[in-house]
């Protein structure tokens, strides 16, 4: 409001000193005589200055048309000039324009009007780093892939928008499940963005997926020179590629490429068990026994796990059951209050058949965490003393109702697994398998089919796998009974 008194008020005052300096020339008295040609004309002072003032404007008129009649000569002859550079504002505005229009309906979910006007833009812009982008995109959202396909080839042309086109590319050949295509267009898009995160996660995907583990573990530590990952998640991510990569040196039967693999992966992460079960191996068959035992325990000292006492009874594989027994307290007494201590020296002992040692050695797992494994070691143990034959199948029942125990479970969507694995085969997530109890599950343990052998007293069918609840005796009773 102030400004707009402000400007009444100059205005105002311009008119006033117009008027009084007409008023001072008026009565000046005095007449401008000018003579040409014969002719004789007398003004006032006043006359003379607005003939001074409509003189000037009508010379600046004759320079402006002058102007603009050469320029026209000119760009009759193809020559740049102010017409062409009028036209060419006037086409460029029209362009951005559109362009706008374009990237707002776009985000507003109108991809066919999103198009028009961005071919719109591209007609008129001549600038394919914008308007062939919004093509592509724009092409793409209405489901024309051919010629978003087309877009993102002429962003390959150019060096600015190379990496543009060749994401874009990607992206289409992800979503058309063309994995090989997409690969090496991922491998094109790292060698020109290597710090690129999102490329480098695709890349890492795609060659975990063709098994290019090396190439993976390549792209992993591109990944930690980048800053994306702590340096604990490195090692432990690129011990799992390494155990993989140790995998499929063992299945073309490569075997000392295959323990030096494994090793290293062992030696990245001591508690990958896999890799432990593995280097352990590798060990073994060069005749090293001494570290395949120490690196089971360092391990087994970690996470107890079945796979980590399978690989140290292939230590010694022709040892007997008491030199075994003997042996395997090196695990078991690393780690004696876990369950998985006391269900692998309670088999042990079933198998020295020493029963009344592996009821003291099992303690009170099979009541305090009653899966299948745990009541089948129990049903042996009760077979092994002689115990009613109905307690026998009342604990075989059990064992056949109850669940698994701690399997290899997907951290991110839940989905059990029947043995380790570096990529979720359910989510595709990578390296979230743990070793744990899954929320539920029914299917039976091989565990327990090892040892229904020694649960039979004679050729008889076995109970009906869910009895009704009122049937079956409490837990509690039944090991009262057994003893």
């Amino acid at each position: 409001m102030l400004w707009s008194l402000t400007k009444v008020v100059l205005f105002v005052v311009i008119i006033a000193a117009l008027a009084l300096g007409a008023g001072l020339l008026s009565e000046t008295g005095q007449a401008l005589r000018v003579i040409v040609a014969g002719w004789e004309f007398t003004i006032g002072p006043v006359q003379a200055v607005v003939l001074g003032v409509l003189l000037f404007i009508a010379v600046w008129l004759a320079l402006k048309v002058l102007g603009l009649l050469g320029a026209t000569f000119r760009f009759l002859n193809g020559d740049e000039t102010a017409i062409s550079r009028y036209f060419d504002r006037n086409r460029e505005r029209k362009g951005y324009r559109a362009l706008s229009e374009g990237m707002l309906a776009l985000a507003s979910g109108e991809p066919r009007l999103a198009l028009t006007r961005a071919q719109n833009a591209e007609r008129l812009l001549g600038k394919p780093e914008l308007t062939t982008l919004l093509v592509a995109q724009a092409a793409e959202a209405s489901g024309d892939h051919r010629r978003a396909t087309d877009a993102y080839k002429v962003l390959l042309k150019d060096d600015a928008t190379r990496f543009v086109g060749v994401r874009g590319l990607l992206q289409q050949k992800l979503a058309e499940g063309d994995r090989e295509v997409a690969l090496k267009l991922a491998e094109k898009a790292f060698e020109l963005r290597p710090k690129h995160a999102e490329t480098q996660d695709i890349l890492l995907k795609l060659q975990s997926d063709a098994g290019d583990w090396s190439g993976a573990r390549a792209t992993l530590g591109a990944k930690l020179r980048a800053g994306a990952l702590p340096k604990d998640v490195y090692r432990r991510r690129d011990a799992v590629l390494a155990l993989q990569q140790a995998r499929t040196v063992m299945d073309e039967e490569a075997s000392i490429e295959a323990r030096e693999a494994a090793i290293e992966a062992n030696r990245l992460s001591p508690d990958l068990i896999p890799a432990a079960a593995m280097a352990a191996r590798g060990y073994t068959a060069k005749g090293d026994r001494k570290n395949a035992t120490r690196v089971l325990k360092k391990a087994w000292e970690v996470m107890p796990h079945p796979d980590l006492a399978a690989a140290f009874a292939e230590i010694e594989p022709e040892e007997t059951v008491q030199e075994r027994l003997k042996r395997f307290r090196t695990l078991t007494n690393a780690r004696p209050d876990d369950d998985e201590s006391k269900l692998l020296l309670a088999e042990l002992l079933v198998a020295a058949e020493d029963f009344p040692a592996a009821r003291r050695a099992l303690d009170d797992v099979a009541t305090r965490a009653p899966t299948q494994r745990a009541l089948a070691i129990l049903a042996a143990i009760a077979r092994g003393e002689g115990s009613e034959d109905s307690i026998v199948r009342d604990l075989v029942a059990r064992a056949i109702a109850a669940p698994r125990g701690p399997q290899w479970v997907c951290d991110k969507c839940q989905a059990i697994h029947d043995g380790w694995q570096p990529v979720c085969s359910n989510c595709g997530s990578f390296d979230t398998l743990s070793w744990r109890t899954p929320p539920s599950t029914g299917a039976p343990s091989p565990a327990l089919a090892e040892l229904l052998p020694l649960m039979e007293a004679r050729p008889e069918p076995l109970p009906d796998p869910d009895p009704p609840l009122e049937e079956q005796l409490p837990l509690d009773e039944i090991a009262r009974r057994a003893n």
